[in-house]
């Protein structure tokens, strides 16, 4: 085990990005895939921060997993630490903090643009972002806000892209975990189940358009949004001690 847990929930919706910055920061951790039951047995006070992944299946259904799941995301609440969450894992944080979680009318895909709604009262989260600048999608549920959250994100599709929750949660409707090679894959794998005449699509076309400059516009974005959990968990760069390494 190590003090750095992250959950996923299929093969194809993997760490991603934050996997390359924890490790060129060498700072391991821990994957373990709901969806296979690994969270049994799991010490939940172990962790001292907590990333959710996305996957293709909806806060809604019917699988008991799930429910383990969010009832280990609101133990980690109770404790008070990091908790980030990504597409399905901001769903899934929104639902442990209460809120519900439902299927929109049509399917929000491809570079879309967040807009801050934090304007008023600066997020400590989004203090590394631009008042608008575009998130990769892929989603047809989305979150309310929990009671005494912050709106911190819309997209022209999706009102709520993006919520705090006291000072160490941050639930994403988005993916900036992305990669070329995961954005690439997923367009290689599912992109018979997109449809560009809706106007909330992309084209795979229009996707796969200057990716690596996009794709690394985006991961300066996903690195402020991890370098501020890491930070809430263990302090500024120079100060943090040694996490621990599996054993």
């Amino acid at each position: 085990m190590t003090d750095i847990l992250i959950l996923t929930h299929i093969d194809y919706c993997p760490p991603g990005h934050l996997g390359r910055v924890l490790d060129a920061q060498n700072l391991p951790f821990t994957v373990l895939r709901s969806d296979l039951g690994e969270l049994e047995g799991y010490d939940l006070d172990r962790p001292l921060a907590v990333a959710v992944m996305g996957g293709p299946m909806s806060v809604n259904d019917d699988l008991p997993w799930i429910g383990a799941e969010i009832a280990a995301l609101q133990h980690f609440i109770r404790r008070d630490i990091p908790l980030i969450g990504h597409c399905l894992g901001g769903q899934m944080i929104a639902r442990a903090l209460g809120a519900a979680v439902h299927r929109m009318p049509y399917t929000e895909t491809g570079w879309q643009p967040l807009i801050r709604r934090d304007r008023g009262n600066p997020s400590p989260w989004l203090s590394h972002v631009p008042n608008e600048f575009p998130v990769f999608q892929w989603h047809s549920d989305t979150f309310d806000l929990p009671r005494d959250a912050e709106w911190l994100l819309s997209s022209p599709w999706c009102p709520n892209q993006g919520f705090a929750w006291g000072d160490k949660v941050l639930a994403l409707q988005g993916h900036p975990e992305m990669s070329e090679e995961l954005v690439q894959g997923w367009l290689r794998d599912w992109s018979h189940l997109l449809d560009e005449t809706q106007a909330s699509q992309q084209s795979p076309r229009a996707m796969l358009t200057d990716l690596s400059s996009r794709v690394a516009a985006l991961n300066r974005v996903a690195e402020g949004f991890y370098e501020r959990w890491l930070q809430l968990a263990f302090g500024e760069p120079e100060h943090r001690e040694p996490v621990a390494h599996v054993g």
